[in-house]
């Protein structure tokens, strides 16, 4: 048990002793002076906090940009972290900086380290050629100055200059290891084995998983809950396996959305299609799948896609594993089939895949929203799979073989709630006349 940690901070190392274990990244970077990360919404929504984080990847590593007030701090134990301060080199901006000045980009200046931290992890994307894809300052919000010069910005940059930040590139991100933190006001602990993990669940009843932060950060940030005990799983190298066989594909719960879409090169285009609807990509490379799941939100954005898809879920725990249909992980309202003391290792996605599918997200704004009802539908061989968010107390599944029936299932199943995003019989309609958009739009594909 330790009361300090240590970590790379704009390439120096520095300890951290005796901090709660909650004090969020972005409350340590500004106590060192280093305050172009700022605080605005504190729920991963604006990006005025975001920071690079140093991450695998296939040919080395690769910058990440994170929004910091959703990381407990010792969760950045021996890893790598860059602010919008490390850019510059003598006095010297950098070239992602330089090109918001020049494109007038900036105005009152808060949001502007944040959208430089995501054009920067997108100029030195790994493999990135051509012109830099705006969509990564996705979940960045400006409030004066206008996206337009921003964009220019972002698509004048060249290929990133040659120079210590990509050289770093070329060489692997830090392996984590095992973390046990605590001080007065709780503890952090990080295995690196399931086996850790369970005897970590078993010693202690208050002890709580958690993987990117991206829910439990917005409960600590806007509701001043605490927890005794977290257990990061972010190192059990278990729960990021990714396999591909003939009759499957096998998705590692502890792989960010963003490591999946970078690995599963092939996958179908309803998947395709769903990833970047799924929040931002400063939340994309924090939140996992298992963490998506095994938070059961009814609005949550994966679980409508992999239902659809016909999705099993591994369980493991102290007793061994056990696979179970997706259908049948959802209980109640918050409420899975994971004991406490067991966690979710993968989900398996059989093949062949439906051979038309779509999915469709209903919210205020098209991306980085959260969804007022989520469907995805797939038909193969006669049969129909329905995945619906938002339309009851849990994420739903339902099959039949004839479209025509779906609309009274839709209306004999489906116990949506009114609350300030829609009535229950918006939700309802809504759900029905997505379906006949799907039946539209595949008629239309099929002429």
């Amino acid at each position: 048990m330790s009361s300090s940690i240590e970590f790379l901070l704009n390439g120096k190392p520095t300890r951290v002793d005796l901090l709660p274990p909650q004090a969020t990244l972005l409350e340590f970077v500004r106590s060192r002076g280093l305050r172009g990360a700022k605080e605005g919404c504190a729920e991963g929504e604006c990006g005025a906090c975001s920071v690079l984080i140093v991450g695998p990847h296939a040919d080395g590593s690769v910058y990440r940009a994170v929004n910091s007030c959703l990381i407990p701090l010792p969760a950045v134990s021996g890893q790598e972290v860059y602010t919008v301060e490390a850019f510059s080199e003598n006095g010297k901006l950098a070239e992602v900086q330089q090109a918001m000045a020049d494109s007038c980009g900036s105005q009152c200046g808060y949001c502007t380290p944040g959208f430089v931290v995501s054009m920067f992890a997108e100029q030195y994307r790994p493999g990135r050629s051509g012109v830099c894809d705006v969509h990564a300052l996705s979940g960045n919000l400006c409030r004066c100055t206008g996206y337009r010069p921003i964009g220019d910005a972002c698509r004048s940059l060249t290929a990133p200059a040659d120079g210590p930040f990509l050289h770093r590139l070329k060489h692997r991100a830090p392996v984590l290891r095992s973390l046990s933190y605590q001080t007065d006001e709780g503890r952090f602990s990080r295995p690196t084995t399931l086996s850790e993990c369970f005897k970590l669940l078993a010693s202690d009843p208050a002890a709580l998983l958690v993987a990117g932060n991206t829910d439990l950060g917005i409960a600590t940030n806007l509701s001043d809950r605490r927890f005794a005990h977290l257990v990061s799983i972010e190192a059990i190298e278990d729960l990021r396996v990714f396999r591909e066989t003939e009759v499957s594909i096998e998705i590692g719960a502890g792989l960010s959305f963003t490591e999946i879409a970078e690995r599963w090169t092939g996958a179908p285009s309803v998947f395709r299609e769903w990833i970047p609807l799924f929040a931002s990509p400063l939340i994309r490379n924090r939140a996992t799948l298992g963490g998506n799941l095994a938070t059961a939100s009814p609005i949550g954005d994966s679980a409508p896609v992999l239902l659809a898809l016909n999705a099993d879920v591994k369980i493991a725990g102290p007793a061994g594993e056990r696979t179970i249909p997706l259908g049948a992980f959802f209980l109640a309202y918050r409420v899975t089939a994971l004991a406490s003391d067991e966690v979710i290792v993968s989900v398996r996605l059989p093949k062949p895949f439906p051979a038309y599918a779509r999915f469709y997200k209903v919210a205020k704004r098209r991306t980085d929203d959260i969804s007022t009802v989520a469907a995805c539908f797939a038909m193969n061989s006669g049969t129909i799979r329905i995945g619906l968010g938002g339309v009851a107390a849990t994420p739903v599944l339902l099959t039949a073989t004839e479209p025509r029936v779906v609309a009274e299932m839709l209306a004999r199943s489906l116990t949506p709630l009114t609350d300030h995003r829609g009535s229950a019989e918006w939700r309802l309609a809504l759900a029905q006349s997505l379906f006949e958009k799907f039946l539209y739009e595949r008629s239309a594909a099929a002429a």
